[in-house]
């Protein structure tokens, strides 16, 4: 028998529907839910990128206690996006077939335990495979934050809200990497590693009490985790997001991984000025994320990725073909760089997180985090294999990299347009309170934050 809650939903979907009007009902419990909620994911997505980008400053140190090679370092980095890729696709099949609440709970504390080991591991080989483990559970991880994003957040506000999350990015540069890099100089290699795990535990433990279970999708998931993939990677909708996704990351990262070496060795910063660098940038992202997010909210996102898109193109072949130029004009380049591109990432998820049916959500996003870190691995091989370092110590063909970069970029503005929006929830009937989504959606087998069904 369908709960009070539950008729009384309904009938507000209902009136709404007919009435045309597009209303939001929200209570103060709703909202402190939700900015909790946003909290402990922008602090896992802050957990997640330390954790990935602490490796590469602490290379020479690796090298040096660890007596391995420069290759062997690079595998170090490398393997974890690779794993990432690869459980990402393993998990698209069967992740919708759990609550999303214990999926990310359970991922999270893989990840965490991943880490540990990371800052326990005595040879390069436990390294390895710990750096193996780590990736497997944050390459899902990644994708399942962005689903919950889906699930808990409609489409008119979910700019806004992969806004909030991306400043965890923001935060990560500006002062997780440079603490992280101050700990691994004056403790040792393994303290990171040891902070972002203990870290970490406080998010992990709150989960349970601010999110939902999220679970109204499991009912309508496919029998078969083969067919799940089958359907993921089938339709057409689902193509073009991951087309979009594959441009962009080809687009960042074969420049983003070499723009340190080009800015030492071409442009004349000192090793100590880049901190400057990225604290700077990390921090103009940090201020524009959210404001970013509220305009795609309210424009449009498809609107505000093509105003963002081509500024992000000018850029990429200005910091490419950077003469010597003072900190101060470095600074404003990379920093204008850093913004743009995370502006670009904050409507394009956003598109693409609406591009699918909330049932599908957590295998297709699965699914997108895989293609996002193998394309990133792909463009950062590209961008290896086109520079070289001349006679003199220059970065030489670094612009070539800024136009296939600006090329593979400009074609995300076609991509972009071929992506069409499924998931249109306007008014908060549907998704009625946070306060009351377990109940709900046990009652009517429905998602509390999902689509309204066409027509």
């Amino acid at each position: 028998m369908p709960s009070k809650i539950g008729i009384t939903a309904f009938c507000h979907q209902m009136e709404i529907r007919m009435s045309g009007e597009i209303t939001e009902v929200r209570s103060e419990e709703d909202r402190f839910r939700e900015r909790l909620i946003l909290t402990i994911l922008a602090a896992v997505q802050f957990t997640s990128i330390v954790d990935f980008m602490i490796v590469m400053p602490l290379g020479p140190q690796l090298m040096r206690t660890l007596h391995i090679t420069p290759a062997q370092f690079g595998l170090i980095v490398s393997s974890y996006t690779f794993a990432a890729g690869a459980a990402g696709l393993v998990a698209s099949s069967i992740v919708d077939r759990f609550a999303r609440r214990n999926a990310f709970m359970i991922l999270y504390a893989g990840f965490l335990l991943g880490t540990l080991c990371c800052a326990l591991a005595p040879t390069y080989h436990a390294l390895l495979l710990a750096r193996i483990a780590t990736g497997a559970f944050g390459g899902i991880l990644g994708g399942m934050a962005m689903t919950i994003i889906g699930d808990v957040f409609p489409e008119h506000r979910r700019g806004t809200a992969t806004g909030s999350l991306m400043t965890g990015f923001a935060l990560a540069s500006v002062a997780g990497v440079p603490f992280g890099l101050y700990l691994g100089t004056n403790y040792g290699w393994h303290v990171p590693f040891i902070a972002l795990a203990i870290g970490g535990v406080p998010a992990l433990l709150l989960t349970p009490f601010a999110m939902p279970r999220l679970d109204a999708h499991v009912h309508n998931t496919p029998p078969h985790p083969i067919r799940s993939l089958v359907e993921t990677f089938s339709c057409a909708n689902h193509l073009n997001a991951f087309a979009l996704i594959i441009a962009l990351m080809v687009g960042g990262f074969s420049v983003f991984p070499y723009a340190s070496a080009y800015l030492v060795a071409n442009v004349h910063l000192t090793e100590q000025q880049l901190p400057i660098i990225y604290v700077a940038g990390g921090g103009l992202t940090l201020l524009a994320s959210p404001i970013i997010g509220r305009l795609a909210d309210r424009y449009g996102k498809l609107t505000v990725y093509r105003v963002i898109c081509p500024l992000s193109v000018v850029l990429l072949l200005v910091l490419t073909h950077l003469p010597r130029v003072s900190v101060a004009c470095a600074v404003a380049v990379f920093g204008a760089l850093m913004v743009s591109n995370v502006g670009r990432m904050i409507a394009a998820m956003a598109m693409v997180t609406s591009s699918v049916e909330p049932k599908r959500r957590g295998g297709f996003l699965s699914a997108n985090s895989s293609v996002q870190h193998i394309a990133s691995g792909l463009g950062a091989q590209l961008g290896g294999v086109i520079i070289s370092q001349g006679p003199s110590g220059k970065i030489e063909h670094f612009g070539t990299v800024g136009w296939i970069a600006a090329g593979a970029t400009l074609a995300t503005l076609w991509l972009a347009g071929r992506i069409r929006i499924l998931d249109q929830s306007p008014t908060s009937a549907e998704q009625i309170s946070l306060a009351v989504a377990a109940e709900a959606s046990a009652d009517a087998g429905e998602p509390i934050y999902g689509s309204m069904e066409e027509g």
